[in-house]
């Protein structure tokens, strides 16, 4: 027990602010959903980044270490879950996984960075050998699917066993919503940042085609980055009745919005396992997305959902017209990715195996004599 006597809480460590992205989400659905589980262990942001402006960036990590060292000293904290992206993000948090190392305490260090392997490839020999140690000295890496597995064994050289992949969970309604059945304008959502890297601009095209022209459909671009840039490109395209951009949505915001939405569309040229796919499945909202990253190996095309090839405007724009044209068609996809969420991806199934990973390496006193509920 800690000196006050209190069971010893578990540090999240991640940038706590929406800038974070994916991993932010996932760390704040953990954070919301530990109150959902009497008696499991006490979850603590460690933020690593701050949501000021980037100079501020080495204080919020100095007041981060600090922060873990006094934790430590006073016995107060059990171990520390730390989640890594690529470029600064796996600089900041190499640091602390060092200092935890070095402080004894045990490391669950969560991978889910969609271009590590294109940012440690570019690193100097002594780079890469710092980043392998970094791995290395971490008690288990958790990754998100078959790809990020191969490149943690294969580059990173760490032992298959101690590599375990964690599919993410997302909060969704307990009950299944209906598939939306309407005779209006089916309505098409991109949810993300607005980045070429997620296919915006190709998504765009493929709204302009002729294939498109002459149905009836609505979208909306949800999130942030240039939306000026965006919106000038609908303008030359003639789309600006059609399309509209609404800026960053925070959870609820972003809930209600696929709460509308027949079809969430995400055509990236590299993803992980992104967030946004699982909402839409627990909403159940049609996806259509291309098979990068872990995708191809989580969801299958034609039954929980429509791959298309990264930068083929034509496929995208085939695929969003015969959506668009088959109603039945896009309630089968919704219906098997909501059964898909509620096996794989709903929160509680998430959290327990989260949980698993915790009592492998974590200070037995963080959690209580009961167990948890299955």
């Amino acid at each position: 027990m800690s000196a006050g006597g209190k069971r010893p809480f578990i540090y999240l460590v991640c940038p706590f602010a929406p800038m974070g992205g994916g991993m932010y989400k996932v760390m704040d659905y953990l954070i919301q959903a530990q109150h959902q589980y009497p008696g499991s262990p006490e979850l603590r942001i460690l933020d690593s980044r701050g949501g000021g402006r980037v100079w501020f960036t080495p204080l919020v990590l100095l007041k981060a270490l600090l922060q873990l060292i006094w934790a430590r000293i006073t016995g107060q904290v059990a171990g520390v879950h730390v989640n890594v992206a690529e470029r600064l993000s796996v600089v900041r948090k190499g640091v602390i996984i060092l200092l935890a190392h070095h402080l004894g305490l045990p490391v669950v260090l969560h991978l889910h960075a969609a271009q590590l392997h294109l940012f440690y490839r570019g690193l100097p020999g002594w780079g890469q050998a710092l980043l392998r140690h970094v791995f290395a000295v971490s008690d288990e890496i958790v990754v998100l699917g078959k790809a990020g597995k191969r490149f943690v064994m294969d580059d990173l050289k760490v032992p298959e066993k101690r590599i375990t992949i964690l599919i993410n969970g997302v909060p969704g309604p307990a009950q299944r919503p209906e598939p939306r059945r309407h005779d209006g304008a089916p309505h098409i959502v991109f949810l993300g940042n607005l980045l070429e890297r997620k296919g915006v601009t190709d998504l765009l095209n493929a709204l302009a085609r002729p294939e498109l022209a002459k149905l009836h459909w609505k979208a909306t671009f949800a999130g942030g980055g240039d939306v000026d840039k965006y919106r000038a490109a609908v303008a030359e395209r003639g789309l600006q009745d059609r399309v509209s951009f609404p800026g960053w949505h925070n959870q609820e915001q972003a809930g209600a919005l696929l709460d509308t939405a027949d079809m969430l569309v995400l055509p990236s040229y590299d993803e992980g396992l992104p967030l946004v796919i699982l909402e839409a499945l627990a909403r159940t909202t049609a996806v259509v997305c291309t098979p990068v990253g872990e995708i191809p190996d989580e969801l299958s095309d034609g039954r929980n959902a429509v791959f298309v090839t990264p930068g083929d405007v034509a496929g995208i724009a085939v695929a969003l017209a015969d959506l668009i044209g088959d109603p039945d068609q896009r309630v089968r996809l919704a219906l098997a990715g909501r059964a898909l969420y509620e096996e794989r991806y709903a929160m509680g199934v998430f959290f327990r195996n989260l949980l698993a990973i915790y009592r492998r390496h974590f200070d037995r006193e963080a959690f209580p004599p009961e167990p948890l509920p299955v």
